[in-house]
């Protein structure tokens, strides 16, 4: 499991050095900073990052946003502006790219981690992801553990287990974790690779070892039983893979 991602694109590298020290402190894993749209890009196909904080002001023929409205278009992952301007142009230049937070610079580090949670909180809202404590962003599930965002990636799920109002999930390398959502909830949520077998289960199918008649076997060795509504919608599932 994995901390927040956070790629920070600033051409003033002083001030990116000092966002990313100040990211680290607060738990999250900074990135190397992007200088530029083009460094970017590379930085985003290279390390996948869960967030990004832009200055709309860059070096070179593209700004911030410009890189905004690529990431909106062939990402899909959250941002935050960054600027020394708050005139009523600026906003609403930066309006037009739907940002999730507006950062102006002098900032403090009390700001910046305010202008992370907004933006998590404004991403889950927007896609309706499990809830404001459980963030699902691309293929990724964040959890809070001791105030800090962790990133729990689909493919380490092997199957989901309901618990009242709770769900348990069973992880690759023998381990667990508990998480405040509805098994109803998190598959709407999920990849096409997670199909509900039971009422109390969802399974990961890259981790599917046998289908029996009335129970499932998982690499991790562990049965998990399944009725007959949804072995058959388990077989037409995998059947379309």
């Amino acid at each position: 499991m994995n901390k927040l991602k956070i790629l920070v694109v600033e051409d003033e590298i002083i001030i990116a050095d000092n966002i990313c020290d100040i990211l680290s402190g607060l738990g999250y894993q900074a990135l190397e900073p992007a200088l530029n749209y083009t460094e970017a890009i590379q930085h985003i196909e290279d390390e996948n990052p869960d967030m990004a904080i832009i200055d709309i002001q860059l070096s070179g023929l593209k700004t911030g946003i410009d890189l905004a409205k690529t990431i909106n278009q062939n990402y899909n992952f959250p941002f935050i502006f960054l600027t020394s301007n708050s005139d009523v142009a600026t906003v609403n230049q930066a309006k037009k790219v739907s940002p999730y937070a507006f950062l102006v610079k002098p900032f403090t580090k009390e700001d910046l981690f305010s202008s992370i949670e907004i933006t998590l909180n404004n991403y889950t809202k927007k896609n309706d992801s499990a809830n404001n404590e459980n963030i699902i962003i691309k293929n990724s599930l964040f959890f809070k553990d001791k105030g800090v965002l962790i990133k729990l990636l689909f493919k380490e799920i092997i199957y989901i287990k309901s618990d009242h109002v709770y769900v348990e999930l069973f992880l690759t390398q023998n381990r667990t974790k508990i998480i405040r959502v509805s098994l109803n909830h998190i598959i709407t949520k999920m990849s096409d690779k997670f199909i509900r077998v039971h009422r109390g289960y969802i399974i990961n199918t890259d981790f599917l070892e046998k289908i029996g008649n009335n129970s499932l076997l998982m690499t991790s060795n562990t049965s998990i039983p399944i009725g007959k509504k949804y072995r058959e919608n388990l077989l037409n599932g995998i059947s379309l893979v």
